[in-house]
């Protein structure tokens, strides 16, 4: 919910997908694009493990993904799914027993390639303990990772590869009559990323899960990924994301939502809309969005703020923003309220007082929605 309306010429129509579900959370059909990110602790440490998943989840996150790679983490597993508010992917390479223990220690969705978990009997029982113990799973295929014989084929890893990859994976789990699955289809390369989804969206109608893999620092990698998921999801390809970065988990919640906020594809927190600031600022812009960012994380509710240092483009901005500053002269500004101009405040009193007007407008808009639901249910 915001005072920006949405337009038409903005709309974004989702390719269809099946449904499934990761624990609690649905994913593909009509279900928001969830958010997901991975721990980059020792999964054998619980406690270090527990925490940063919590942070994540605080943060957004819909889904966390935890590495299983040894008889030490899967004893582990069961005490950090016991302790998350969000579901839990399980990552597994090579050992199927590794898979086995996560399902059997409650880990939501098993993320595994079947081409190397082995023998087909090992696959067969890998997918029988996601049955019974209502795991989904994720087919994940890695450029970087691609099986010999289609390398052999097509030379070099390449869209083509990684989508025939992704089917033969589909075709092992539908042999096995197993249906909850999603797949993703992830390189380095933006070009190859976004190239391997376009195939793969028309060969399928699992859920698809985005990722630009391996795509660097924050700064870098954040754009790499704005870039290549950003494109994907415009053209309405997409049911889950993750942002891969070389920096904290949270950071890739951070990023993955703003991602989604930009295309009006999910709503949270406080969207702050600000100028790059110049000699006309009435205000350090600069210091002031920063100090917001910071005092607004605990804003879950989805509603906009615009602060614009000068009037020639602060006006116009305020009117589709649910609260807005706009720098003046003489040391003040105008705020504006619910797109309407309301009242004169000093810029000293600034950073308090939007603080005060966001969170009074957040419980506005909760009531609001609240309501709606009641009448609704």
């Amino acid at each position: 919910m915001t005072h920006n309306p949405i337009r038409p010429w903005r709309d974004i129509y989702r390719r269809k997908s099946r449904k499934i579900h990761v624990g609690n959370v649905p994913v593909g059909g009509d279900a928001p694009i969830a958010v997901q990110t991975m721990t980059n602790t020792l999964t054998s440490d619980a406690s270090a493990t527990i925490k940063q998943v919590l942070a994540c989840a605080e943060a957004g996150a819909d889904i966390v993904r935890i590495s299983v790679p040894d008889v030490a983490s899967s004893a582990a597993l069961k005490e950090i799914v016991s302790e998350s508010p969000v579901p839990i992917i399980a990552d597994i390479h090579f050992h199927y027993k590794r898979a086995i223990e996560a399902a059997e220690a409650g880990a939501a969705c098993l993320r595994i390639n079947p081409g190397n978990i082995g023998k087909p009997e090992r696959v067969h029982d890998v997918i029988q303990a996601a049955k019974d113990h209502g795991c989904s799973i994720r087919i994940g295929v890695n450029a970087g990772s691609l099986e010999k014989h289609l390398l052999d084929k097509y030379g070099e890893p390449c869209p083509d590869a990684m989508v025939e990859s992704g089917l033969e994976h589909i075709r092992i789990l539908q042999d096995n009559d197993f249906h909850e699955f999603k797949i993703s289809v992830k390189a380095s390369d933006v070009f190859m990323t976004a190239a391997a989804y376009q195939q793969l969206a028309k060969a399928t109608d699992a859920p698809i899960h985005l990722g630009v893999t391996e795509a660097g620092g924050l700064v870098s990698g954040t754009i790499k990924s704005a870039i290549g998921l950003g494109n994907l999801l415009w053209m309405g390809i997409g049911d889950t994301i993750r942002v891969s970065l070389s920096a904290d988990p949270v950071e890739e919640v951070k990023v993955g939502f703003e991602i989604l906020k930009s295309l009006g594809l999910r709503h949270r927190g406080v969207n702050i809309i600000s100028c790059p600031s110049c000699a006309r600022q009435g205000f350090d812009v600069i210091k002031v969005v920063d100090t917001l960012e910071r005092r607004l994380e605990h804003i879950k509710t989805p509603m906009s703020l615009s602060i614009i240092g000068c009037v020639v483009n602060g006006p116009g901005e305020a009117l589709m923003t649910d609260v807005g500053f706009t720098g003046g002269g003489a040391g003040s500004g105008m705020v504006y309220l619910a797109g309407a101009q309301s009242h004169k405040l000093s810029n000293d009193e600034m950073i308090e007082h939007i603080v005060q007007q966001v969170e009074d407008r957040a419980v506005i808009i909760d009531t609001k929605l609240a309501e709606e639901e009641a009448v609704d249910g």
